[in-house]
């Protein structure tokens, strides 16, 4: 079916192009306009409203072992306890998997990756992403506290070696890239130490957090992984951890390294508490430093719930857990911990970690390498991504919210002398090109002729909250799924995948370290073709040759 939808203007800034026109759809791709005279078998009509990509998320919690330990944890949160409530008010802990591909699609996402997978739950977390309606979507397999890969290291065996390894893990768990979470500061906890940094030293194995870091990265480019190793850095939250942030940047050395939730780690101690944004000193690291990108993970405030695979660090937060119950757990590799939390606009920390996200945002000059994320649930729902869509293209919407803010907090930011408002091309590259290029998803993100059939249409209002809360329409491979913020067409997408090459002598090596340790064969690690029971579930996303 040939379909058309007409006059919208089209911002797709992967192909250079902002201006009023028409966007054609056949077979689930976008394609060229047809010879003149063509009928389309259906047309929609976009006068005056925003057509763009279908927009991606590199970076959610939507899924996975940490994700159901916060939905046990929080049953007063969930949908189900109340009668009719207006909306979701942590779209991660108390809704479905089901509902979160429907409020996704409804603000016209269209690809979202689960950022921390264990790789012996990855089984589990595919089969619930396949509950996750619409949407397609990826994991990122955790790596670096693991025996295997330390133990290793500790013998000081080759990078051929370590990169075999990672592509087995990649191959086995069906993931798109590699998570490292506080590299080595798992295993630390485990020896009963509570503070972990970048030159640090797991006790019993002899290597640092940085060795760990630098020998992951090292492998994924070699591999030619797509997606640079996503690293968690040490010290999350703790004043002054901006200059961990810093040590990492500068420890990259020029390849390709991405840093989640960057706000998390944009702390200075200066002020008569000890805790100002240090996001100008990182902003300028960031613009100077070739091959990095990071995502933000804004803060917004409200209840949410934190969840993290950094052990180390969710064990030492207990203590500031509203309501006042939390989960910690170890395991095999990180472990983890659930715990709860409520941003105050009233709270001095709070208020400074709002204005550290924004700034970031907003400081850091090329929208191709800072993406948008609220580490969800993390910092915020994703459900709160239109109110951040704001306040980055309304400096007067900013002001207006820093005006309820403690006065004292601002004055450790610079986000009030912060005049840059996003425009739509900005919005777009940062959701919809840039994500696309940095996963490797050549056919996503853009709307040239080849791409797949995701689209999404906004109907312009000078509320920017309320115009991408509720796309007047999404397709997904180009069926129509998403009427005016509404669902009308439920469909299943795909899990996106990579395989690297490897040796073959890693399987030996696996297959002695697991029957060693736990008496089990590898292959109960192994996502299998026919673990979902649906048609074309997987999709493989090629690596660089």
């Amino acid at each position: 079916m040939l379909t058309c939808i007409k006059s919208g203007r089209v911002i797709d800034p992967a192909n250079g192009r902002d201006a009023v026109g028409d966007v054609w759809m056949r077979d689930g791709r976008i394609v060229g306009a047809p010879p003149g005279g063509t009928r389309a078998d259906e047309i929609h009509d976009a006068t005056g409203k925003i057509v763009m990509a279908g927009a991606i998320d590199i970076h959610s919690h939507i899924a996975s072992d940490n994700v159901n330990r916060a939905r046990l944890l929080l049953p007063e949160l969930h949908r189900a306890s109340a009668p009719n409530p207006a909306a979701a008010p942590l779209s991660n802990a108390p809704s479905s998997t089901f509902e979160t591909g429907c409020l996704y699609a409804s603000m016209g996402f269209t690809t979202v990756v689960e950022p921390a997978v264990a790789p012996d739950a990855a089984l589990h977390a595919h089969l619930e992403l396949a509950d996750v309606p619409i949407i397609d979507k990826a994991i990122l397999a955790v790596l670096g506290n693991d025996d295997f890969l330390l133990e290793a290291l500790r013998r000081e065996e080759t990078a051929s070696l370590i990169g075999d390894y990672v592509a087995w893990t990649l191959e086995a768990s069906r993931a798109l890239g590699i998570k490292v979470i506080n590299a080595g500061g798992a295993a630390a906890f485990k020896a009963n130490v509570r503070e972990f940094s970048l030159d640090d030293v797991v006790p019993s194995y002899g290597v640092s957090s940085r060795q760990i870091v630098k020998a992951l990265q090292r492998a994924v480019d070699e591999l030619g992984v797509p997606h640079p190793l996503h690293v968690h850095c040490n010290n999350l939250g703790l004043p002054g951890n901006s200059e961990t942030a810093l040590a990492t940047i500068a420890a990259a050395e020029g390849l390709p390294l991405h840093l989640a939730h960057l706000q998390f780690y944009g702390y200075g101690n200066e002020g008569p508490r000890g805790f100002s944004s240090a996001a100008a000193r990182i902003a300028e690291a960031v613009n100077a430093a070739d091959g990095l990108t990071i995502d933000v993970g804004q803060v917004m405030f409200g209840q949410t719930v934190t969840i993290s695979s950094d052990v180390l660090r969710q064990f030492n937060a207990r203590t500031r857990a509203s309501p006042r119950k939390w989960t910690i757990f170890e395991a095999e590799g990180n472990g983890g911990g659930i715990v709860p939390y409520n941003y105050r606009p009233g709270n001095f920390h709070n208020a400074v970690q709002w204005a550290v996200g924004l700034e970031l945002f907003l400081l850091i000059t090329d929208p191709a390498r800072v993406f948008f994320t609220t580490d969800h649930p993390n910092g915020a729902p994703f459900t709160t991504y239109p109110e951040i869509f704001a306040l980055l293209m309304n400096r007067d919407l900013r002001a207006e919210w820093m005006a309820k803010l403690l006065p004292e907090a601002l004055t450790v930011t610079n986000l009030r002398s912060i005049e840059r408002e996003y425009s739509f091309t900005e919005i777009a590259t940062m959701t919809r090109g840039a994500p696309a290029k940095l996963l490797g998803l050549a056919d996503r993100g853009h709307l040239g002729p080849g791409a797949v059939a995701d689209v999404a249409v906004y109907s312009q209002a000078s509320d920017r909250a309320k115009m991408f809360r509720a796309a007047a329409l999404v397709f997904k491979d180009g069926e129509l799924v998403v009427r005016d913020g509404r669902v009308t067409r439920y469909r299943w997408g795909r899990a996106l995948y990579v395989r690297p090459d490897h040796d073959a002598g890693i399987d030996r090596r696996m297959r002695d370290h697991y029957g060693d340790r736990y008496g089990l064969p590898p292959d109960f690690m192994k996502v299998p073709d026919g673990a979902i029971q649906r048609p074309d579930p997987f999709e493989l996303v090629p690596c660089h040759g």
